[in-house]
């Protein structure tokens, strides 16, 4: 598959609803995000951000509404340049570091970024053959995020990329938020963190 011009991304919500146990989480929502953009969903908890992101990963469908990718309905061009990196960590406990990476790479297209490099990014060089289970909680979240640097995915979809992190480890990934957002990607996201990302157009919605 043939990379996507960067100004032709766009991912697009028309009218979206979301209903749970009888209530309505949000409706006729509309927005658009495009290519080097930021959208960081806000919201008290149980207004729909999660809902919302998945909806957006296709693992359930909206009440209502439609989301486009480039202007068409999603379909597997769309989940191809798309991963999603939930509130848990998404890893494998019994597996290594490196095999968790190797399993991405074999469930994803591989990017430019060796696994070395992306352990390196994410300050956990050395630990390729630990065990997960053996990593700490902050650790664990970096190696999930180490997973979106490995595959060529324009979109990510991240739901509290900061959990677990200490203040070093925000840093870290903020600084690979703000590689892919140069680099022509894009980003959805919740955070109850403040998201410090200079110079990078980021667009905000509350669900509240």
């Amino acid at each position: 598959m043939g990379h996507l011009e960067t100004e032709k991304i766009s991912l697009t919500v028309k009218a979206l609803c979301c209903i749970r146990d009888d209530r309505i989480l949000f409706e006729d929502l509309n927005f658009e995000v495009g290519a080097e953009q930021v959208l960081l969903l806000e919201g008290k908890n149980g207004s729909g951000k999660t809902s919302l992101l998945r909806i957006l990963c296709g693992f359930r469908e909206p009440d209502a509404g439609e989301v486009f990718w480039c202007g068409q309905t999603l379909n597997n061009q769309y989940y191809a340049q798309m991963m999603y990196v939930g509130h848990q960590d998404g890893v494998k406990h019994e597996l290594t570091v490196r095999e968790n990476l190797l399993m991405t790479l074999a469930l994803g297209i591989p990017g430019s970024c060796l696994i070395e490099q992306a352990l390196e990014k994410v300050h956990l060089q050395g630990y390729d053959e630990v065990l997960v289970q053996s990593l700490s909680a902050g650790q664990k979240r970096r190696l999930s995020l180490a997973r979106l640097l490995i595959t060529n995915n324009k979109l990510w979809i991240l739901d509290e990329p900061f959990t677990s992190l200490d203040k070093n480890g925000i840093t870290i990934v903020e600084t690979l938020m703000a590689d892919h957002i140069q680099q022509g990607g894009m980003i959805v996201m919740t955070s109850h963190h403040d998201v410090r990302l200079p110079g990078i157009n980021t667009l905000q919605i509350n669900l509240s």
